[in-house]
């Protein structure tokens, strides 16, 4: 029996018999509620204080019966209670407590589905951004290794409403699929685009052709990790110095050259300025390698006279405290802050 139930229903073992010795003690003896609430406790606690009233030779029999019945449970409730203690069932609570009043307050996050090779990897990217997220998944083992790395999940079924409704769907901005099956990752994917019609779904594919299947699902992009794993091999071999400017340019741990993609905010004093005059390239040293206009468009090397629209997002090169000032300016700060 799980430890939290079987104390549940020791403690209600323990209320029952307290329960029914007042009625017995109210009905034999005719006393008041109160009294009978008295000598019901007082005879079950062994405790030897005399008794409320007389007996009649019916209570004193029903007193008998009571206090063979009623200390086994006692000692019963008592055991459970250590037991349960003992066991850290109820530091565990408090922390799961703890632990969903702080998924409670998740809003804009990502939810990983899946806390394998995979998800594992995603996490840690998420973490050194840090980018908030929340994972989903129904290992024992790998539940395990989620509280050693002290990251927010929920354990339970991907597949499953409840799972997900759990996990904060409808204020997610994201859901990534990254269990082994394709054929779960198609049934997550309808799962959380039924929920959240608006959700940005990134979903994992492993087989040829399961690509098509998990777009007509609703994922939003479908990757498929053997397949970039194959090119980046492929390349390693045909391009080796490409493949070193780009493990070096995105690897997160990377203090010296990074790429980073950086939303443009409303507020900002790059909003309406154009490139040239922005100072990105003379002060800060960095390199815009493309725009994504707000509707989406991409251009690729622009020109000095290209306008920096608010909500735009600029493909940067550079170094990491460069890249650091121009997110702050990005959101509304200003080159002094």
């Amino acid at each position: 029996m799980d430890p939290v139930r079987h104390l549940r229903f020791s403690f209600a073992s323990l209320l029952s018999v307290i329960g029914l010795g007042t009625i017995g003690y109210a009905l034999i003896e005719d006393w008041r509620l109160f009294d009978a609430l008295y000598m019901t406790v007082i005879t079950l606690a062994t405790v030897g204080f005399r008794e409320v009233h007389e007996l009649s030779p019916e209570g004193k029999l029903f007193t008998i019966v009571l206090i063979i019945s009623g200390t086994g449970i006692i000692a019963y409730a008592l055991s459970s209670l250590i037991q349960f203690t003992v066991e850290g069932q109820l530091q565990r609570i408090l922390g799961r407590k703890k632990l969903e009043n702080r998924i409670s307050k998740l809003t804009g996050h990502y939810i990983i589905c899946g806390f394998g090779r995979i998800g594992h990897l995603i996490s840690h990217e998420f973490r050194s951004k840090p980018t908030p997220f929340i994972v989903v998944e129904k290992d024992p083992q790998l539940i395990e290794r989620l509280e050693r790395e002290d990251i927010l999940y929920v354990v339970g079924d991907a597949t499953d409403d409840e799972t997900l409704q759990a996990a904060g769907i409808d204020s997610a901005k994201g859901l990534i699929t990254a269990v082994t099956s394709d054929t779960d990752n198609v049934y997550i994917t309808l799962t959380a685009r039924g929920l959240n019609p608006n959700l940005f779904i990134l979903a994992r594919a492993g087989e040829v052709g399961s690509e098509k299947k998990l777009m007509r699902a609703g994922a939003s992009k479908v990757i498929s990790p053997y397949t970039i794993g194959a090119n980046r091999m492929a390349q390693a071999i045909l391009r080796p110095s490409v493949v070193d400017f780009i493990e070096i340019a995105t690897a997160s741990e990377n203090l010296a050259l990074q790429i980073e993609e950086i939303t443009i905010a409303a507020n900002s004093e790059l909003a309406g300025k154009n490139l040239i005059d922005s100072g990105i390239r003379q002060s800060m040293g960095i390199i815009i390698v493309c725009i994504k206009k707000p509707d989406g468009h991409m251009l690729f090397n622009p020109s000095p006279a290209t306008i920096i629209d608010p909500g735009a997002v600029l493909i940067t090169l550079g170094e990491r405290p460069a890249i650091i000032q121009l997110e702050k300016i990005a959101r509304g700060g200003n080159f002094a802050s």
